[in-house]
């Protein structure tokens, strides 16, 4: 059977922008279901009949904590308590040109009000039909919901920031799971796209970071400036700068993952430690250039998890051997931020200091231009010749051993 493939977030939103519905998905681990999801700007009753008779789950309208408290929409219950903290606000119907508010006639003007920008909380009576969904400060990227992912739509295709949703559901009253979505997706002629693309998106097109104050740092290799900055999960990365440089110069760039037995403790497992710090002595000869230090321990798998694929190695496995046991990629890896702190920084063309050519396929995929790749290659030790050794040959590094 052929392997379904997500649509692309910038097809649906060619979509969306039209006024269609798309249908998005969430991870196996939360809900683990289907939304459609459209503007609520374009509702029409023929969609809302649509959804009723075809998706079945509860019609919902996310809008923005601004919007909910300009609308005077407060929280349906005090104390939330529910297995999602589904952060639903009291119901509503518009008065003007509507009767009971359920028919789809009434509540595709209920869901087109909530969009409105000239609406007031005196548009709405209380309770009602329809029911508001408020969505959280920065969307996806701080909680990775489908009320998010609607209003991220929204944005992401330039309409008012409003959608219209609801579950999937099948006709004997289960949920929808994948396979079932991928039928009605081709059923309806609809796209279908995850919330975890949406985050990915996003993470490629906007500025996520927050950046710290910039202070003098001197080391043994000589006197550099750093900068910590803070990703939108929390994780805390900072640059290392040496030097200034003009917007078109292509300067030394060393893009560092964390590697605390290396770069701390001096493992002899790896080469990270010399690395960084061979690293540091090229930018200094240099007189210009930037390492961005990453937190993304062992390739991205975190500290607990890579210390369990060393002790896969010391029974035989290889690294990359180890990460798939552990059900990971061999290298997971993401770019994404590093390379927003070098946009943040000024730096646009770069020599990147590497051996893995994965390494600049990442930082390229992100608009950032790389002349060439620098080698930076360290004599072997005998606790570290087969790491390396499995680098080069199953990893493509450009090693000479």
């Amino acid at each position: 059977m052929e392997e379904f493939k997500l649509d692309s977030i910038e097809d649906a939103l060619k979509d969306f922008r039209e006024g269609k519905f798309v249908i998005v998905v969430d991870d196996e681990d939360r809900e683990n279901e289907g939304d459609l999801i459209m503007a609520a700007e374009m509702i029409t009753p023929e969609k809302v009949n649509f959804m009723l008779k075809n998706a079945r789950g509860v019609l919902c309208v996310p809008i923005t904590i601004s919007r909910a408290e300009e609308l005077d929409l407060p929280h349906q219950v005090s104390d939330n308590t529910s297995v999602l903290g589904t952060p639903f606000t009291v119901t509503v119907d518009k008065l003007e040109g509507c009767s009971t508010g359920v028919s789809t006639h009434d509540r595709a003007e209920t869901i087109k009000a909530l969009a409105d920008p000239n609406s007031t909380p005196q548009t709405f009576g209380r309770p009602g039909h329809v029911n508001p969904l408020y969505a959280q400060d920065n969307g996806v990227l701080r909680r990775s919901g489908h009320t998010e992912a609607a209003v991220d739509l929204c944005k992401l295709a330039g309409c008012f920031p409003a959608g219209v949703l609801m579950e999937i559901m099948n006709e004997d009253g289960t949920m929808a799971r994948m396979p079932d979505l991928q039928k009605r997706a081709k059923e309806w002629g609809m796209k279908i796209i995850s919330i975890k693309d949406i985050i990915a998106y996003r993470l490629k097109k906007e500025t996520s970071i927050v950046v710290g104050e910039e202070v003098e740092l001197p080391t043994q290799y000589g006197m550099f400036h750093l900068i910590p900055f803070r990703q939108a999960n929390g994780l805390e990365n900072m640059a290392l700068i040496k030097g200034t440089w003009k917007e078109d110069e292509a300067i030394l760039v060393r893009v560092h993952s964390s590697c605390a037995t290396g770069d701390i403790l001096g493992s002899q497992r790896c080469d990270c430690g010399e690395q960084l710090h061979k690293a540091m002595e090229m930018i200094e000869k240099e007189g210009k250039g930037v390492i961005i230090y990453m937190q993304q321990e062992g390739r991205g798998i975190g500290l607990m998890n890579k210390i369990a694929a060393y002790k896969l190695q010391d029974q035989g496995l290889d690294t990359v051997e180890a990460n798939l046991h552990l059900g990971f990629r061999p290298d997971e890896r993401d770019y994404g931020c590093g390379a927003q702190m070098l946009r943040h920084l000024g730096v646009h063309k770069m020599r990147l200091i590497t051996n893995n050519p994965t390494k600049r396929v990442g930082l390229e995929a992100y608009g950032l231009e790389i002349e060439e790749n620098v080698p930076i290659e360290i004599t072997p030790n005998k606790f570290d010749y087969r790491y390396l050794k499995t680098k080069r040959d199953r990893m493509g590094h450009d090693l000479h051993l």
